[in-house]
């Protein structure tokens, strides 16, 4: 005869450890069943493509200044053996992308603009908002790097040879970098807000992968011409095709 006394402390025995294994496991396939707790599937995005012809190239070039001697410059700017209409110097980006599909740049490493052979390198930079970047000094000698731009204002100073100083961009926009020392010394930064950007390769060809379906402005930006909108449609799994002529402005006096 099984005493009340007995039935109640055989039910308080533990459980074995392979049963309990088998009802968490049945749990959490239930849990994986249930369609509230399932992620969607990421939403299809399409491509934008394209090509960018620039014309006519420019015929002159900006003089070029040497404060110090000959010796002082250590390798021949790149920057300098660049054809003047090279579809590089190009950004084309999307306006007005939803934050939602646009990070800032503070999880990226950090990029460089160079001094070296009193030059930045490169001569443009194009980073998202919120990301810093490096200014490290090549030169045997004092270099400075400020901005007086509306995007951002600064000024780092002198530092000398294997030295660096480095800026944080929180504002999108045109930054233009010059060093106080060396007048002819400039640059570009151009800050975007959001990653939806490429640089045309040397046979002028883009594309921007990726992008959410919609409506968007799209911009195709160059230092020396009025920037270029258009329109597009990004369809899913599609490619959007887009592209642009910039006839560069003539160089004005003082340029």
């Amino acid at each position: 005869m099984v005493t009340q006394r007995s039935f109640v402390h055989r039910s308080l025995r533990p459980v074995p450890v392979l049963a309990a294994l088998a009802i968490l496991s049945a749990i959490a396939v239930r849990g994986e069943e249930d369609p509230g707790v399932v992620a969607a599937p990421p939403a299809p995005t399409g491509r934008l493509t394209g090509r960018v012809t620039i014309g006519p190239e420019l015929s002159s070039r900006r003089m070029r200044f040497q404060l110090y001697p000959d010796q002082v410059r250590l390798a021949a700017s790149p920057d300098e053996s660049r054809p003047a209409g090279d579809p590089g110097d190009v950004v084309v980006f999307l306006e007005e992308v939803s934050k939602a599909s646009a990070p800032d740049g503070r999880n990226v490493p950090a990029p460089v603009m160079r001094q070296d052979g009193l030059t930045f390198h490169p001569h443009l930079l194009t980073i998202l908002r919120g990301t810093t970047v490096e200014f490290p000094n090549a030169d045997p000698i004092f270099h400075n790097v400020f901005s007086l731009s509306r995007a951002s204002s600064f000024d780092l100073g002198r530092y000398p040879q294997g030295s660096s100083r480095s800026v944080r961009f929180e504002k999108p926009g045109v930054v233009k970098v010059f060093c106080h020392i060396h007048s002819d010394m400039n640059a570009i930064i151009l800050v975007l807000d959001n990653p939806f950007f490429a640089r045309p390769g040397a046979d002028g060809r883009y594309q921007i992968g990726a992008v959410p379906p919609g409506e968007y402005r799209v911009v195709a930006w160059h230092e020396r011409a009025k920037p270029f909108r258009r329109s597009v449609r990004i369809d899913p799994g599609r490619d959007a095709v887009l592209d642009f002529a910039i006839p560069l402005k003539e160089p004005q006096d003082g340029d």
